[in-house]
């Protein structure tokens, strides 16, 4: 059985048995692992605190035959620390790790997403942005890895360039009043520039948006986002949005 090292961000536990735990991991080199834990619930554990959600971690495991093991852990960063406490950066990050894991496979290589991952826990966990705009930033820059970013300048339909203020999500983006189909939802322009701020990283822009392009922006990446994945994200509906 080979024993490798890697950095990672815990996604997922899920209790085993009396004392062990399976823990869902996305890492820098191997992607998506899902791992044993073992007696990490009990209390004696040398570092079962280490392994809980929004933990970035160095950890060594060794290959199994269905699930790898976990021998050593070392903390990265506790990121979870300035998360939970709080309830809209808790959901907003409960909101980010579920995405992640959705958007993986196992051993699936997803360095770039892995980053972004790490970059929005950061973000969070010092806030230094509004947790509703790092979770939909997040979201815009995930879909755009895994090949879903939404068309916002041009119609997605015929090219046609202008400021559109249709947004269909089957089509793929805004869309101009010639190809607007039925069930398009209507758009600001104030919405559709926070859009293009989060997904570019202009954050003096996306700071200074009003709470209804927040609203309005946050509710056409969501269902961007789960149309995609043809169902729907459970931690969405917790998510504090004042």
């Amino acid at each position: 059985m080979a024993l490798y090292r890697d950095d990672g961000v815990v996604l997922r536990v899920q209790k085993l048995g009396e004392a062990d735990r399976i823990i869902t991991l996305l890492t820098r080199r191997e992607g998506k692992v899902r791992a044993v834990g073992k007696g990490v619930r009990r209390t004696t554990s040398k570092f079962g605190s280490r392994l809980e959600p929004f933990g970035h971690i160095d950890v060594q495991l060794y290959t199994g035959r269905t699930l790898d093991i976990i021998t050593q852990v070392e903390s990265i960063a506790p990121y979870g620390a300035g998360i939970v406490g709080d309830y809209p950066r808790y959901t907003a990050g409960t909101a980010i790790l579920e995405t992640a894991d959705r958007l993986t496979e196992d051993r699936e290589p997803a360095l770039r997403l892995y980053l972004l991952l790490v970059g929005a826990l950061r973000a969070l966990s010092t806030g230094e942005h509004a947790p509703s705009l790092v979770l939909d930033a997040f979201l815009l820059r995930a879909m755009s890895l895994s090949g879903w970013e939404p068309v916002l300048d041009d119609c997605a339909r015929c090219g046609v360039a202008g400021e559109h203020r249709a947004f269909s999500v089957p089509a793929g983006g805004v869309v101009c009043s010639g190809c607007r189909p039925g069930g398009a939802a209507a758009v600001s322009v104030a919405a559709m520039t926070l859009m293009r701020a989060l997904l570019r990283g202009d954050w003096f822009t996306a700071e200074i948006s009003e709470p209804a392009a927040r609203r309005d922006a946050s509710g056409l990446v969501a269902a961007h986002l789960q149309w995609h994945l043809e169902r729907g994200l459970r931690s969405l509906r917790l998510v504090d949005r004042r």
